[in-house]
């Protein structure tokens, strides 16, 4: 089997507006928040789950790592989901395409199996000072039992306007162990994308993607740039304070500090792929830049929707 032998590098920007993005269950659901710095925090969980539920519900693929009940209306634990394939980690990794890509651990026959998953992201954060969160009250006109002489009352936790990027690797060492391939990253790549916008839930609708770019590099590199995410800058247009942003035309990404570590490290690079929001403005403009610095022969632009 051919797998994943080019090491790469991953940034992924989406933007979230009147939603919450990844509220913490211990902290009354509130958005996860740097209490210093003022940034929103996202998890390389929820960025996770996103992804495999778009490769499990729209792409009917299978996935390990799923809320999956008993007729008794209890939990499935990995355990269980091991049985579902006769406890053969060759038929896991066959199967479950979240398994290829992210890895997990769990038990079959008695042993500790772990798979360290090939794809791995740092938790995910706001590039600029987050407004809030805001607490959103209001009322339900079909309350629960105990409230129904006067309906009850509802409390959310919102963040008005966020830009959130993720930094990313695809290590091809560990490919080989999960059998990771490139249509496999590929489905990730689309999942990333497509499934951001289509997290059609009350707490989650209004999220868009606006930016990802993949940087693949050259076989036996053993390199990648790293810190992608520190190397572009979100800066308000018209005097706007960070936290004041609730669009994204009233920012522009600064990417030149980017195009000069590509430029850099240009013999290490085999290709970039790239998808930009027709709404997202960088500056300069990151595809031309990319293609001046690499040669257009180097440049793929990725069709999503």
């Amino acid at each position: 089997m051919n797998y994943l032998k080019e090491r790469s590098e991953f940034l992924f920007l989406y933007d979230i507006k009147d939603a919450n993005p990844n509220g913490d269950p211990l902290d009354e659901n509130k958005p996860r928040m740097d209490e210093e710095t003022g940034q929103i925090i996202v998890t390389d969980v929820r960025l996770k789950r996103t992804v495999r539920d778009y490769l499990a519900i729209v792409k009917g693929l299978q996935v390990f790592i799923v809320e999956m009940k008993d007729e008794d209306g209890s939990l499935r634990t990995k355990e269980d989901r091991s049985a579902d394939f006769e406890d053969d980690p060759d038929k896991i990794l066959d199967a479950c395409i979240d398994m290829r890509l992210f890895g997990a651990t769990t038990a079959i026959k008695g042993k500790t199996i772990t798979w360290t998953g090939p794809v791995q992201f740092k938790f995910g954060r706001s590039l600029h000072k987050v407004d809030g969160p805001v607490l959103i009250k209001g009322t339900t006109v079909m309350p629960s039992k105990e409230g129904k002489k006067q309906g009850t009352f509802r409390e959310e936790w919102i963040v008005p306007y966020a830009l959130i990027a993720f930094h990313g690797v695809a290590n091809e060492y560990a490919a080989q162990t999960t059998h990771l391939t490139e249509d496999d990253l590929n489905l990730m790549i689309e999942a990333m994308w497509n499934g951001t916008k289509d997290l059609i839930t009350r707490s989650k609708f209004g999220q868009m993607p606006r930016l990802l770019l993949r940087i693949v590099y050259k076989e036996s590199s053993d390199f990648y740039i790293g810190e992608l995410d520190k190397l572009v800058k979100w800066v308000p247009k018209d005097d706007f304070r960070e936290e004041q942003v609730r669009d994204i035309t009233q920012g522009t990404l600064v990417v030149g500090e980017l195009l000069g570590a590509v430029e850099k490290h240009q013999n290490k690079i085999a290709r970039v792929e790239i998808a930009v929001h027709e709404r997202f403005k960088t500056e300069p403009e990151l595809a031309s830049g990319l293609k001046g610095r690499l040669g257009e022969g180097r440049i793929k632009i990725l069709e999503l929707s």
